[in-house]
């Protein structure tokens, strides 16, 4: 499954790489693209061009909620903070998730970094999340399992099999999946791979995968499958970008 993924990374890996600039601009359009898809999963009705404003302009849009322009502009600061943290290599741990997070939820301050301290449902979900008191063993045991599988799986069915869990422990009141999608790229990036972006469009795929996972002894091929196809199609484009630009 992941052949053909490794064989990308190793010829993007071989091309001569961007200007400050440019690696800048391509960032920037991701970024925009990233925030408004995964906002929008959660609810947040600001569309792409919308988004784009608010992002880049600092524009207030008319008749759109003051949270749902903090949920744009927390979810840009907390990719930038990953970006500082792929730059320093730094290993995943429940600090780092707990500052992500409180970045993500600026909008909600007695909230942020702080694990859930109620009992919560997911709506159409086939599982219930543990009870809060369980949430921080569970959450160590999730960091120890990850690190113990750095030896036998591939970093994305790592990644992965991470997400599948986190999201069913659903440490934090809120923001939990802006969070975790947050964490796919932190890890996917420290070890050389593009950012991917999953798609509003492709929500009900996403979502199923969690029912899957579920309903067949937490096996996480489905998502595993899914992220990969996005890192193959984010790997494609970059190398069709830098065989574009190293020609030119």
């Amino acid at each position: 499954m992941f052949k053909k993924v490794d064989d990308l990374l190793n010829k993007l890996n071989e091309h001569r790489p961007l200007t400050e600039g440019e690696v800048k601009r391509i960032r920037d359009e991701f970024l925009i693209d990233f925030t408004y898809n995964s906002n929008a999963i959660e609810g947040n009705t600001l569309t792409l061009h919308e988004t784009a404003l608010v992002l880049q302009e600092g524009i207030t849009i008319d008749k759109k909620p003051l949270r749902e322009h903090l949920e744009a502009i927390g979810h840009k600061e907390a990719f930038l903070y990953i970006e500082d943290l792929v730059k320093g290599k730094s290993i995943l741990s429940e600090k780092i998730i707990k500052d992500i997070h409180s970045i993500v939820l600026m909008d909600k301050p007695q909230d942020k970094g702080r694990y859930r301290r109620i009992p919560v449902t997911i709506s159409g979900a086939i599982h219930e999340p543990p009870q809060p008191y369980l949430v921080p063993v569970l959450m160590g045991q999730l960091m120890q399992e990850y690190e113990k599988n750095i030896e036998n799986k591939h970093l994305i069915e790592r990644i992965a099999m991470f997400h599948l869990q986190f999201e069913f422990i659903h440490p934090f009141i809120d923001g939990n999946g802006r969070t975790g999608r947050l964490i796919i790229n932190l890890e996917l990036m420290k070890e050389g791979y593009p950012p991917i972006n999953i798609k509003f469009k492709d929500r009900r795929k996403y979502y199923d995968c969690f029912t899957d996972y579920h309903k067949n002894e937490s096996n996480p091929i489905m998502l595993t499958k899914m992220l990969t196809g996005y890192v193959e199609e984010e790997l494609q484009r970059y190398i069709l970008i830098l065989e574009t630009a190293n020609n030119i």
